[in-house]
């Protein structure tokens, strides 16, 4: 795997460049306020936002400034995003004509406050030193407020961070905080978060850590099955109390509002609900926990998405909007941000594939088919990629069997693609098997644009990807993490 750790060095020193060529921060601007929005509301409330972001809206009434940035693949260039209007929407628009005839991924996304707690690529960690990978800027395509606009989609190997900021509670000092994410887009490893975590990224110790976690991870068991909203407190995802809480049942609307709030030094609460109707359930509201560290909290202050305070990078999620506040927010307060939150009124629609259809899958790299070897029909038959042969070994079928989520039968085979033995690994295989019914044989298609698509596993939030970006026939395929290349990229023609 030395060409991966080459691949993956030189992307990062280009990312690393290009950031720093274009360090700037687009400096909010004030104008007539468009209406009372989430931070508007905590500052009424006597716990204003020190930190918001959010690639959907401006989460200020008078901000109209930038929300994110993206960079182009082709040439490096980048473009900042903004609303449509102070107080307003995303402008979609903009990034579609920015990025089109090639594709962009997200390298910052703006804090809307005055004290500039930008996200940028996060570094190597203690769980990972490699640094993370920007998101693919068209993957989540959603409506909010009538307008389409663009969520932050995490797949394994994405993460932002910012270890340099400036207001951020740290020791035992209170906040609280929320993110807009989806219920159906979850998994099981560590960890996607939101929130405050360790300035160094390393694990440093018990309560050096206060994020908003999502996901089936269960740290304490028992635990309720669906996924939830805990508490990343470091070295444990509390569900409440001292870790299991099995009152906390969890949230898989296609749209969840997760909250967390934390005095520092005797109490925590943990809400979530439907983003997009009714009112927040309290999951948690007590005391913090008894093990050691955790009271009083030890916070350090810098902020991370998407990752675990350490750069673990394995899981998967989605954002559209989170604030962070100073001070302990009232119940009254947390309550208005939600009614906010539901007036925005995300929605989503998949329209592609069309369940049922049937596909050849063309590997944007090397311009080739993926390809059951020597149109293998057996459990177990390896995938690679060869030239077109026009014959079904190369068509693959593809059926719904959840939000996004498809399995892909090999059409000649009649068998699925599937992880090996649902590999988690870099450099997990792909084979054909019969249907089993699990997550290692469901696959999310995530739109890059201009008809290109991610194929991203569920269970290991890893992508489909043609080894060392060969191209030549019986280059087989493989499960990497997002490398923000054309080897994991596929066209899906019929």
């Amino acid at each position: 795997m030395g060409f991966r750790s080459l691949r993956r060095s030189w992307q990062a020193l280009l990312a690393s460049v290009l950031l720093a060529a274009v360090a700037l921060v687009a400096a909010p601007t004030t104008a007539q306020a468009a209406g009372t929005l989430s931070c508007d509301i905590y500052a009424s409330g006597g716990t204003p936002c020190v930190a918001a972001h959010s690639t959907t809206r401006a989460l200020f009434g008078a901000y109209n400034g930038s929300l994110y940035q993206v960079r182009r693949w082709s040439d490096g260039a980048t473009s900042n995003i903004g609303t449509l209007s102070a107080g307003g929407y995303a402008n979609a628009a903009a990034q579609d004509s920015f990025c089109s005839g090639t594709y962009c991924t997200i390298v910052r996304i703006y804090d809307q406050t005055t004290r500039h707690n930008d996200l940028t690529i996060a570094p190597g960690g203690g769980a990972n030193p490699t640094a993370d990978q920007g998101s693919n800027a068209a993957a989540l395509p959603v409506t909010a407020g009538g307008h389409k606009v663009y969520g932050v989609y995490i797949s394994a190997g994405n993460g932002y961070r910012n270890n340099a900021t400036n207001g951020i509670a740290t020791g035992s000092a209170p906040e609280g905080m929320y993110m807009v994410t989806e219920g159906t887009h979850y998994n099981d490893r560590c960890c996607f978060d939101y929130g405050n975590a360790e300035t160094s990224n390393n694990d440093t110790g018990n309560g050096d850590m206060d994020a908003i976690y999502f996901g089936t991870l269960c740290w304490f068991s028992p635990c309720a099955t669906g996924p939830r909203v805990a508490a990343d407190l470091e070295n444990g995802l509390f569900a409440g109390g001292n870790g299991s809480w099995t009152a906390n049942t969890g949230r898989s609307t296609p749209f969840v509002t997760a909250v967390l709030k934390n005095n520092g030094t005797s109490a925590y609460a943990i809400k979530d609900g439907n983003a997009q109707s009714g009112s927040l359930a309290t999951r948690y509201n007590g005391a913090l926990p008894t093990q050691s560290g955790y009271n009083p909290m030890t916070k350090q202050g810098a902020i991370i998405l998407g990752i675990g305070g350490d750069n673990s990078n394995g899981s998967v999620g989605s954002f559209f909007e989170g604030v962070m506040t100073s001070g302990y927010p009232t119940d009254a307060t947390e309550n208005a941000v939600q009614s906010n939150i539901v007036s925005v009124g995300y929605t989503k629609s998949v329209t592609f594939p069309v369940n049922g259809a049937t596909y050849k899958l063309t590997n944007l790299q090397s311009g080739k088919l993926l390809d059951a070897v020597n149109c293998g029909t057996a459990n177990g038959t390896a995938i690679d990629q060869w030239t077109a042969l026009g014959n079904t070994c190369q068509q693959w079928r593809f059926t719904n069997v959840g939000a996004n989520k498809w399995t892909i039968t090999n059409v000649n085979a009649n068998k699925v693609l599937d992880a090996v033995n649902c590999g988690q690994a870099l450099g997990t295989a792909v084979n054909l098997w019969d249907s089993l019914g699990n997550l290692c044989q469901q696959w999310a298609v995530i739109p890059a644009g201009n008809g290109r698509y991610e194929l991203i596993a569920e269970n290991s939030g890893m992508v489909l990807d043609n080894v060392n970006c060969g191209t030549a026939n019986g280059t087989k395929a493989d499960l990497w993490m997002w490398l923000n290349n054309t080897c994991q990229l596929w066209s899906i023609t019929s």
